[in-house]
């Protein structure tokens, strides 16, 4: 059970702010705190500043009490909508998850008794000099979601296994006829990411998308947004199976979660769903090449990794910067396959 240390009984915080926009992986796995925060202090009033691309995943979680909005598109208007708001909120406790002099910024507006922030050699652009504690350095490739639980403990909120407390009711039900069209046993293909850098080429998705067809009968749900659109036509094209269920670009937020909850494994490239998978508890096969696997796993998956090894990875480069993705083209599909062969063993 998540309590409060006996050193801070008598400063329980009563309106508390995360300050997270950045991914939606990030965004999912500061999400982490969000039950032991509450738990540890019932009354207290929790509210998360994010950027519109991510309102819908926080907006899932029941134990969120309120959700303000940065919109970078129109970044001064916003700024100056925000200064006042943030300020009239009263908060008395802000954790500065982004580190960077936007979320510092932010921090600092609130004028917040405590404002924690990462400490200055994990932290980016100035941010510490917004922020009024820090907590501990840590090393920088360490788990995020481990650097993330680091603010937990300066507060002194224990915890026990992280989790992400998702309302599915209204992406079960919206998603009722797709999930019926995938029956109880299916996996899912997550196809791209956020970084072209990222993305494992369609030669590999195709071979991989054989292998499954024939070595099991499950159905398998390709999942991914409107760029995906391309590449998921391809694939049904070329599967020409009806155990082959296209789903990119046609779920809501709401319904990828449900969808992603219900899977026996998911497959992909670092990116949001993965972490979705991971807060979730269900397994992800994920393939690696520019960013560290590390350091941003998918929680609970970090025996699934999939990656070659080149001596420039990680490179932290949205675009390959010359060698054509080759640490993702060096990923085989027979190598996914080892790793999927352990959900599907026995036929099923």
């Amino acid at each position: 059970m998540n309590t409060v240390n006996e050193a801070h009984t008598s400063n329980n915080p009563r309106r508390i702010l995360i300050v997270l926009m950045g991914s939606l992986g990030d965004v999912v796995r500061g999400m982490s705190l969000v039950s032991p925060i509450k738990t540890a202090y019932p009354k207290c009033e929790l509210s998360w500043l994010v950027e519109p691309k991510c309102e819908g995943i926080v907006k899932l979680n029941p134990k969120i009490d309120n959700v303000i909005l940065f919109d970078r598109r129109r970044p001064l208007k916003s700024l100056l909508g925000l200064a006042g708001q943030l300020k009239r909120a009263q908060f008395d406790l802000v954790l500065d998850l982004q580190r960077h002099l936007k979320s510092g910024l932010f921090s600092w507006l609130t004028r917040a008794p405590r404002r924690i922030g990462f400490h200055r050699a994990n932290a980016k652009e100035f941010n510490w000099l917004f922020n009024n504690e820090q907590i501990g350095r840590y090393p920088a490739d360490a788990p995020k979601l481990e650097h993330y639980l680091k603010f937990l403990e300066k507060i002194g909120v224990e915890y026990s296994q992280p989790r992400v407390d998702f309302s599915l009711e209204d992406g079960m039900r919206r998603s009722a006829d797709t999930r019926a069209r995938l029956g109880e046993k299916y996996c899912a293909v997550v196809l791209g990411s956020s970084w072209p850098s990222k993305d494992w080429p369609a030669e590999g998705y195709l071979k991989l998308l054989q292998l499954l067809l024939a070595e099991s009968q499950m159905k398998v749900a390709l999942l991914g947004d409107g760029g995906q659109l391309d590449l998921s036509g391809r694939l049904e094209s070329s599967a020409a199976s009806e155990r082959v269920i296209n789903l990119a670009g046609r779920t809501a937020l709401d319904e990828l979660v449900a969808v992603v909850s219900r899977a026996a494994f998911c497959i992909g490239p670092d990116s949001g769903p993965g972490h979705i998978a991971g807060a979730l508890g269900v397994p992800y096969i994920s393939l690696f090449g520019p960013t560290s696997d590390s350091r941003t796993a998918p929680h609970g998956s970090r025996e699934l990794v999939v990656k070659a090894h080149l001596g420039c990875m990680p490179c932290y480069r949205r675009k390959c910067p010359g060698l054509d993705r080759l640490c993702m083209r060096l990923i085989s599909a027979e190598a996914v396959m080892q790793k999927a062969r352990q959900f599907i063993a026995g036929g099923v």
